[in-house]
């Protein structure tokens, strides 16, 4: 199972002034934090409360269509665009990133055993859209468009001109290169769906799209592209399990939620970095991003009380960003928390030629990167440790389908025990929707008129 080391809080270790006396806190708050979990549990059924992808790793229904339509199609697409945004790609780019192999759009067919390259839209950069659909043989290309409301303005505009091509292209016969994944019931995308036919999926609802990763929104994608969905939801009921524990000593989720609440709200630490050791997990920390983010970041608490809340997060990748970041994590601000993500054991054993002995860097030879890997994050841990810079570590076992599960469910669970420790609705965005409202009116759309010529007349100010 994934582990957690927590000693790079400890006062004993970083000193009072930055660090916290675990126990006593676990201590303090092992009542509430129970508390919470319960009452998480107790909810995640009801209507309304946002809470249903606790469930979405026991959907066995979702993830038979899945795989069914997948087995349908295979061997049919050399290509598969996703057009989604947020929610909607963060989570299939970071577990594709971390299960495909390495460098996987530029394997042959025959490499990649007949599966298709997989390429995520996730922007409406003019040149980048330009661009891909260019290079891509439309009529050996599925798109699949992912958005729950239906109008989602960036993933339409990017639909309109994709389903305008594929159309050009292939006359009738478009349809079968198109899926949509959206409300069962509602919205544009769904009745466009129904119209035209396509083949559809369905977003449940009280999921978010942050926490949509275990439904169909990526788990279609990953069975197109071969990634076995059901060592997914191994690993996501495993830690399930681990997790109904109110016992925040044998929580993962609720003492890193703990930690990261306490050293913003005690200590001032109001930025969390997420800094894995592995580039495959590099998108992982991009997913982490606007998890944390649009979840706590909130102007008011569910009381109503006005707040400005949330910790910052920062993506970073060990060890690249030891040349980019690390001066400022040791020498800057004291006011961030940084959580390393370890990998016990890498695929390969890559090792390092004996040669240029006689010279300086003669001492790497007959080592391997994996021990230099290991070494830079150790020694990255100790000198934030000197400087009196809290710091957590995770350790996956391996990169796999089964530990991917663990970890992302472990996130999404401990997010939510950190919204209910802030007091906020961690299940909301109202300051995305006022932008996306703001753009409706900008773009023309109908309603919208007043609110266009008052950001008009605002934008005349800025």
């Amino acid at each position: 199972m994934l582990r957690f080391d927590y000693s790079g809080v400890s006062s004993s270790i970083i000193g009072e002034e930055n660090g916290l006396d675990l126990n006593t806190e676990f201590d303090n708050y092992k009542n509430q934090i129970a508390d919470i979990i319960t009452d998480l549990n107790k909810r995640k059924d009801k209507p309304g409360q946002g809470l249903q992808w606790m469930n979405l790793g026991y959907s066995e229904e979702t993830a038979w269509y899945v795989k069914e339509y997948s087995a349908l199609v295979e061997n049919r697409f050399d290509n598969l665009v996703i057009i989604g945004i947020g929610g909607s790609a963060l989570g299939g780019i970071a577990v594709t990133e971390a299960l495909l192999p390495p460098y996987w759009n530029y394997l042959s067919k025959e490499e990649r055993n007949g599966y298709p390259r997989i390429f995520f839209l996730d922007n409406i950069d003019p040149d980048y859209t330009y661009s891909l659909f260019s290079m891509l043989d439309l009529k050996k290309t599925l798109v699949n468009v992912i958005t729950k409301s239906g109008d989602t303005t960036e993933i339409m505009a990017q639909y309109m001109i994709v389903k305008d091509l594929l159309e050009k292209e292939l006359g009738d016969d478009y349809r079968k290169n198109i899926i949509a994944t959206t409300d069962k019931r509602s919205g544009i995308l769904r009745q466009i769906a129904e119209q035209e036919g396509y083949k559809t999926f369905v977003v449940p609802d009280d999921v978010g799209g942050r926490f949509s990763v275990f439904s169909a929104v990526g788990l279609l994608p990953f069975a197109l592209v071969g990634i076995d969905i059901d060592e997914i939801f191994n690993g996501v009921k495993d830690m399930d399990f681990v997790l109904k524990n109110t016992d925040i000593y044998q929580n993962v989720a609720a003492q890193n939620a703990l930690i990261h609440y306490l050293l913003a709200c005690k200590k001032g630490k109001n930025i969390s970095v997420l800094m894995p050791y592995s580039s495959k997990l590099k998108s992982v920390a991009d997913w982490y991003c606007q998890l944390w983010a649009e979840s706590l970041g909130k102007s008011v608490q569910i009381d109503e009380n006005e707040v400005n809340l949330g910790q910052t997060p920062v993506k970073a990748l060990g060890v690249t960003d030891q040349h980019s970041q690390l001066q400022l994590y040791n020498e800057g601000p004291n006011d961030k928390i940084i959580t390393f993500i370890r990998v016990d054991e890498f695929e390969h054993n890559t090792e390092i030629p004996k040669i240029f002995e006689y010279t300086g860097i003669g001492y790497l030879g007959g080592k391997s990167l994996n021990m230099l890997m290991n070494s830079e994050a150790d020694s990255t841990k100790v000198v934030l440790s000197e400087n009196k810079r809290p710091t957590v570590t995770l350790y996956l076992p391996k990169v796999d389908g089964y530990n991917i599960g663990q970890l992302l469910y472990m996130f999404e669970f401990q997010t939510a025990i950190a919204g209910s420790l802030y007091g906020v609705n961690a299940f909301d965005q109202p300051g995305v929707e006022q932008v996306q409202n703001y753009t409706y009116a900008l773009m023309g759309r109908n309603g919208y008129e007043d609110s266009a010529n008052s950001i008009r007349s605002k934008m005349a100010l800025l």
